[in-house]
């Protein structure tokens, strides 16, 4: 018969201590590796927490910041409405002067008190009867000059306005028109010479008469355009007077 080993033979005890000594070293690895793994779950719930709170804060941080620049666009939106409803449309308009530009100093286009305004300039159709020289100092003193025609349409105008004024046939006025300082050559008072494509001689005139160095216009009939003859420069008639209509400046005005 095989014999026991001498480590059991006495109680057993030799035996019975290493097998206790090795379940407490088990149960021990178990403990530390139970405290381990929930330390680590521990760890990892702080962790998932504090992610988790940032990530609430910093949304509620950009949701607060949202909702203030959404508050001031909503309130740059109304005051824009606000202003662009008070706001009137505007255009540029050329004034019209209640008075003479001397009078009120208002730089907008309009002739003196007088003088007729017509195509850019003022006309200023005489009471008084003169003779030509006379006349024509008479309009500069005014500011301007004899009249000079430079269109058909400022004759008809002409013509039409001074058939109007005429009393009778022979009232008539003056131009801006002479051959004195070498007969049949017609000059205007500016020193330019007649173009004879804009000349409006009535019936048989020019006549030519070695007197007859000025001219003068008007029809009591319906020939208004062709209403020039020429006579003695020292015969006393009305005259007209020209000159530039006051330089105008735009305003813009709100209506």
């Amino acid at each position: 018969m095989m014999s026991r080993p001498q480590s059991c033979i006495e109680g057993g005890t030799p035996c019975s201590r290493h097998s206790n000594s090795s379940r407490r070293s088990k149960v021990m690895a178990e403990r530390v590796a139970l405290v381990v793994l929930c330390i680590l779950l521990a760890a990892a719930l702080i962790v998932i927490y504090r992610l988790s709170e940032f990530g609430t804060f910093e949304n509620t941080k950009i949701r607060e910041s949202l909702k203030k620049l959404e508050d001031h666009r909503m309130k740059c939106e109304n005051v824009l409405k606000e202003n662009l409803s008070k706001t009137k449309p505007c255009s540029t308009v050329q004034p019209t002067c209640p008075q003479p530009p001397e009078v009120t100093g208002d730089p907008c286009s309009k002739c003196e008190e007088g003088w007729e305004q017509h195509g850019g300039k003022c006309y200023y159709f005489s009471t008084n009867k003169s003779s030509w020289n006379e006349s024509r100092d008479d309009c500069r003193a005014k500011g301007g000059d004899l009249v000079k025609i430079d269109s058909r349409e400022e004759q008809e105008f002409l013509g039409k306005k001074v058939r109007g004024i005429m009393t009778d046939h022979e009232d008539k006025f003056w131009i801006g028109l002479t051959d004195s300082a070498e007969q049949g050559r017609w000059l205007w008072v500016d020193g330019s010479p007649l173009n004879k494509s804009l000349s409006y001689w009535n019936y048989y005139e020019p006549d030519n008469w070695p007197e007859d160095d000025c001219v003068l216009m008007g029809d009591k009939g319906d020939r208004y355009l062709k209403s020039w003859s020429d006579t003695s420069c020292k015969v006393s008639r009305r005259s007209i007077c020209e000159k530039p209509a006051a330089k105008g400046q735009n305003k813009t005005v709100c209506v």
